[in-house]
Formats: C-alpha cells, structure tokens, sequence
C-alpha cells in the first residue's frame, strides 16, 4: 500500500472514532439528564430541547413545599432588637421546628403560635450577641421548606436605657414624678418621648419635661391624686434617640398614690405642721439651717429614706480649712433626702432639746429631735420617717435662702405649670 493511501485510511479511521465518541457522550449525557421523551427527541423527536427542560422544571416544581418561611431579622441585620424584632412566620404551612442560637451555642428559648403559623423567642436577647435560627416547616402534603438567617442585636455602645423611678408596685406620696435618667445624651426628644407614656386612673394630665438631654421628669399640673395609680410604659425598644444609638427598653410599670401628706416647714417659727388630706394630724418643733447655711425655700419632694446613714460635709462642699468636712456624723438618724445637693429632713441627737422650736443651727438641713441608734419610737423624727413616704411633699417657708431648683431632686414643682409644658419634646 502506497503512503498516501495509508494517510487517507488512517485519516478516516481517526474520523470515524471521533464521531462515535461524539455520539457515545451524548447518548451518555441524554441518558443521565433527561427523561425518556427526551431521548425520543434526541433520536429524530419534533420537541425542542429547551421545551423538554421545561418540562422537568415544572415537574421539580410540583416536588416542592408550597410552605413560605420569613424570618426576621433580615439575614446579617444588624443592630436588631433584643425584645421585639426576632421572630419566624410561615405560610401556606406550618412551622415544625425552629432553633434559634447565639454564636456561643447558647440555645434560646421560644414559643410556637397554637395554630403552628409563627414562633418567637420567649425570653430578652442579650445586647451585641450574633444569633442563628433555623427554621422548618411542612405544607398540606409533608412536603418541607427550609430556612435560615443569622443577625447581630444592638450593642451597648449603639443602645441606650432609661434607668426610672419609683420602682414597679410601690406605694409613693402625691408629689412622686416619674424621673426617667438615660444613660446616654438623647439628640431626638421628640421620638423617645413619643415612646414614652404616663397615665393616671384619676384621668389627670400627665406631661413630661426635659430637663437636659438625660432627664425627663413627668407629673400633672397638680399633685396626684390620693388613691389613684399611676402607669409607665416605655415601649423605646429600636428607637433612635441619636444617631446610630437606639432604645432597648420595653415595660410597663405600676404604681399606687398613698394618702395625701403635705408637711409645711417654717423656718421663722421653727415648725413643721403635718397636713394629711388638708387636715393638720401634727406640728412638729425644729431646727432648720443657720443664718449662714440657710435652708433652701420650696416645694420638696422625699426621694430617699435612710433609718441611719453617714453625713460627710466634705460631700456638699463644707470644708475646713484643711479640706476634712466640717461634720461627718456616721449615723445619723432617720434621714430622708429632699435634694440631690444634699438636703435632708432627718434626726438630731447631738444638738439640745432646747434647740428645736427655738434655733436654726443646721448646714441647711432640717433637724427633728433624735436619739442615737434611731432606736426610740416616741422621738418626733422617728414618728415622721414612721409616717412618710417616698413622694410625700415638704414645704420649706420664710428661709432666708433661694427657691430650690426644680431638677435639684424630684422638685418639678416649683415650676409653674406653663414652664413645665414649654419643656415637652411633643
């Protein structure tokens, strides 16, 4: 055989291989994807392959869970709510396990809806966590959807709480306002205020105040009513009250007005009169500040109580003059605070009997007759911390001093009722 008959037969040879590998593979590639009418088509079928791959998509179709999960937050939110945003819904189903975890593999606890339609977590997430949850769910046939997503809740340095009083049940005097104090500057009043709501069942007005941009204080033009209760409920949760920095808190706080106590101090006469529902119950002979401290003027409200506790007056800047406190009396008796400055009604065991009724010797405070170790219930500052209550109001008069400050403590009052109402955010 010539050369140029053996290149033109090894030639077709080559050819004829390729051609069958060719048709080898797609009679492989036909018959492990398509379905049989499509191998009809490959073979001389009218139908397109394009036509055909549609066929089998409608038919995966017709496999799937009709079942719809959400989750929220959305997947990778950040900064998200620690009370109120996580949570899994369905539908055209429902939900047959839900997990949800913290990046430290801490499970947290939830609750599924009685209908199986959504499930949410029953407990407060913790602030500037990463949490997992994965969800599954069945449609009316068994068939199962599958969901997951993952957020990161709100940091410390991206939140803010209101830290406020009186605490929750308690039982306080008609002049208690509520004081709520942020932990942290707040630029937009009007929508943490808008988030904030306090109601009386007496049905008075209740306005609030900003005081700076960390206070607000709420009350009614009047004092409280006797008898009434007063609800808070903070509902701050993913408020921003400034850039980038949002609320955390959600809660509702209760608490109840006692009977209406209103005890009048005049420092010229040197006497307290104890009014309890406009009628006066007792009269009360005491020691206000000297001429040289003198006693501030004012409507005072009682913010603490202290059976014994320590006065240093290093503390409210009386000083000798080497810089110890001019007094520092470890236990003083029945004490309760009228300032943030430092203003007391409290015992006096150290000074005469002759001094109450007849002299003001005082640092400013306002002195009743006391024994050592607060132990004698018959000493008239042991029957007035007996009878007070935190909110019960104390009127000082005709002291040589100025009208306390109204953010100086809980003592709002000395301000009027337009003042108070020009410093609401709304």
């Amino acid at each position: 055989m010539t050369m140029e008959k053996r290149v033109m037969t090894d030639g077709k040879r080559r050819r004829g291989l390729m051609a069958a590998s060719a048709l080898l593979s797609g009679v492989l590639v036909l018959t492990g994807c398509n379905s049989g009418d499509e191998a009809d088509a490959a073979n001389g079928s009218s139908e397109s392959p394009n036509s055909s791959q549609a066929q089998v998509d409608e038919a995966a179709a017709q496999k799937t869970s009709q079942a719809r999960i959400s989750i929220t937050p959305k997947n990778g939110a950040i900064n998200a709510s620690i009370n109120n945003d996580a949570k899994v819904t369905v539908a055209e189903g429902t939900l047959t396990s839900v997990t949800m975890t913290s990046s430290e593999g801490t499970a947290v606890k939830g609750e599924l809806s009685a209908d199986g339609k959504s499930w949410q977590p029953s407990e407060q997430l913790e602030r500037a966590t990463t949490y997992r949850i994965t969800a599954t769910a069945k449609d009316s046939e068994g068939r199962e959807a599958h969901e997951n997503a993952s957020f990161t809740t709100v940091s410390q340095a991206n939140s803010f709480i209101g830290n406020f009083t009186p605490e929750d049940g308690s039982t306080v005097g008609v002049g208690m306002p509520v004081s709520i104090n942020f932990n942290k500057p707040i630029s937009d009043k009007k929508a943490v205020q808008a988030g904030i709501e306090v109601s009386s069942s007496s049905g008075q007005e209740v306005v609030g105040h900003w005081f700076n941009t960390q206070r607000i204080d709420f009350r009614p033009e009047k004092y409280w009513t006797e008898g009434s209760t007063v609800t808070l409920k903070l509902k701050l949760d993913g408020v921003e009250g400034a850039d980038g920095v949002f609320g955390v808190q959600q809660k509702t706080v209760t608490f109840k007005v006692g009977r209406n106590q209103v005890s009048t101090v005049d420092v010229a006469t040197k006497t307290m009169t104890i009014q309890r529902n406009g009628k006066t119950v007792k009269t009360i002979p005491i020691s206000a500040g000297s001429p040289d401290n003198p006693t501030y003027n004012g409507q005072m409200v009682i913010s603490e109580k202290f059976k014994e506790t320590r006065m240093n007056g290093a503390t409210v800047g009386f000083t000798d003059d080497d810089g110890k406190g001019e007094y520092d009396i470890k236990d003083v008796p029945h004490a309760m605070r009228l300032s943030t400055s430092g203003t007391f009604i409290h015992g006096n065991y150290w000074g005469a009997d002759s001094v109450f009724g007849n002299v003001n010797t005082s640092h400013g405070c306002v002195g009743l007759n006391d024994v050592k170790g607060a132990g004698d219930p018959n000493q008239p500052a042991a029957w007035f911390y007996d009878n007070s209550l935190v909110g019960d109001v104390v009127i000082v008069k005709n002291s040589k001093d100025k009208t306390i400050k109204p953010d100086n403590g809980l003592n709002g009052w000395n301000m009027s009722w337009a003042d108070w109402k020009a410093g609401s955010a709304l």
